[in-house]
């Protein structure tokens, strides 16, 4: 069992998502950053698909009850045990009665925590996601709250792991998001496609777990902004009236009638979840090829990113 001593300000249980559920106007949920999920659960032995913890700009503390194993990936949050500092994106040693904390972020805004078992919590609709908006999945369907019992599936000793220097990610700067162009391109002006792919766009605090707001150059329509509702695919960037993007993300609606200038590159979403509100990035259209094979270098990297400790 894990004891929640103190929760954060938005700590919730996610798994790999909620699939085929879309139809019904039910979204995936899961992580938002995708490869740091992953990567904790493989950092413990888990199968890809165990749950986990995702936690935003403040990570919780929690005690543990039986030897076990962690991990704590993605955003750049302090981890300690017992009050002293333990290394992040490697496999975490626990004793029972040990006491975990995850600090505020320093880079970017989601953190994961991998427990070697994987989390147990009730599958909703074949998943053990938190959709909050839904109150579906993890527990009760909400964020964790101070007192929470979290079990953990039983498991073997965890394999000393860690994650090559050069595959973690850099969430600072300004990133490079990768776009393709449409589904509706053409319902923009040449001017408001030159303006997306120009000038910076800050991610303003609005933006949550079902899109991230942005602001800057206006995407001018060429024909108006409504549609005929369609559908909502991860990625996709949605232009209202106003002309400011918007990034629908992993608890996005399931149809829109906005249009649509462009759908971020599925390896890129991740990095688009971890910009805080503030930052800054760019965009820069591919065609589909290249797309593809940005994605296949993505799970190639994600393929060799974790190693066995060498005794």
């Amino acid at each position: 069992m894990i004891g929640i001593l103190d929760p954060g300000p938005q700590t919730t249980v996610q798994d790999l998502g909620r699939t085929g559920q879309m139809r019904y106007g039910i979204p995936p949920s899961g992580p938002i950053d995708r490869f740091a999920f992953v990567v904790a659960n493989r950092l413990v032995g888990n199968a890809d698909t165990a749950a986990a913890l995702e936690c935003t700009l403040l990570g919780p503390r929690f005690e543990v009850d039986t030897p076990g194993a962690i991990a704590v990936t993605g955003a750049d949050m302090p981890v300690s045990v017992n009050g002293a500092e333990a290394p992040r994106w490697a496999t975490i040693a626990l004793k029972a009665g040990d006491v975990v904390k995850l600090g505020a972020t320093r880079t970017g805004v989601r953190a994961y925590v991998a427990f070697s078992g994987g989390l147990d919590v009730p599958l909703v609709l074949g998943s053990r996601s938190t959709y909050i908006r839904g109150r579906l999945g993890g527990i009760e369907g909400r964020a964790l709250r101070k007192g929470d019992r979290l079990r953990v599936f039983p498991s073997g000793a965890a394999q000393p792991r860690r994650v090559e220097r050069r595959a973690i990610p850099d969430y600072s700067g300004e990133p490079a998001i990768r776009v393709v162009l449409g589904p509706q391109a053409d319902r923009f002006t040449d001017a408001g496609i030159s303006a997306l792919l120009g000038g910076p766009y800050e991610v303003l605090p609005q933006s949550d777990r079902m899109g991230a707001r942005l602001r800057g150059s206006r995407v001018e329509h060429a024909r108006g902004h409504d549609i005929i509702s369609d559908g909502i695919a991860l990625g996709s960037i949605q232009v209202p009236g106003d002309g400011q993007p918007i990034v629908l993300l992993v608890d996005r609606q399931s149809t829109g009638g906005y249009t649509k200038v462009a759908t971020v590159c599925s390896c890129d979403v991740g990095r688009v979840g971890q910009a805080r509100p503030g930052q800054s990035l760019r965009f820069h259209a591919v065609g589909v090829a290249e797309a593809h094979r940005l994605l296949r270098e993505s799970d190639a990297v994600l393929r060799a990113a974790v190693k066995e400790e060498i005794a």
